[in-house]
């Protein structure tokens, strides 16, 4: 836990300033979450600002206050998929699509300047990007938070409210899925792909 307990009980409580610890502690790893779930860099922080209203709104709800990470993450992941649903609903492609990164990689290369390997780690990240982007958004949530996050099955478990053995079941196949799609992206000509 980033914060004592008695912390989160005076926020509960309602004081504001407690609140405020809560926020400035969990920031960094909420919007990396975010960050990693979404994979739009422009929105994390919105996305980020909507978890923490969420938080402050129901900060009433939470049981006990040694529950309050697993409930934290629930709430950011919740926020993921409905800021997922919306642009899935927009199906708009704009230039901001690209990732900050890419947008970095493709300057660098327009002036020659990028070594072999920012080439090689960017095809990387790249490939892992499609690969995740190929599977449903369920999978690539857990598969983030499990993998990425390293929350453990206890933390998942409290996420997504459910037994230990369903949530291995689900990983293995989430990772099933991922496997399966690396050996289509793995037949796919490499030019296709975009690697040379």
């Amino acid at each position: 836990m980033l914060v004592d307990f008695e912390l989160i009980e005076s926020a509960r409580g309602g004081n504001d300033a407690a609140f405020n610890q809560i926020v400035l502690a969990y920031r960094k790893r909420i919007l990396g979450t975010i960050s990693r779930l979404i994979g739009r860099p422009e929105d994390v922080e919105d996305v980020g600002q909507e978890v923490f209203l969420r938080l402050y709104f129901s900060l009433d709800q939470l049981r006990t206050a040694e529950v309050f990470e697993p409930w934290l993450y629930r709430l950011t992941v919740n926020a993921a998929y409905d800021y997922l649903r919306r642009q899935k609903r927009r199906h708009e492609s704009r230039m901001s699509d690209l990732s900050e990164q890419q947008v970095i990689m493709a300057d660098a290369v327009a002036g020659g300047k990028v070594s072999k390997e920012e080439l090689r780690r960017t095809d990387m990240k790249e490939f892992v990007d499609s690969l995740l982007d190929s599977v449903s958004e369920e999978d690539r949530v857990l598969l983030t938070l499990k993998e990425v996050e390293g929350l453990s099955l206890k933390e998942l478990e409290q996420v997504y409210q459910v037994n230990e053995n369903a949530l291995k079941v689900r990983l293995f196949r989430a990772r099933q899925r991922v496997i399966k799609a690396f050996g289509k992206l793995s037949e796919t000509p490499a030019k296709l792909r975009g690697v040379d």
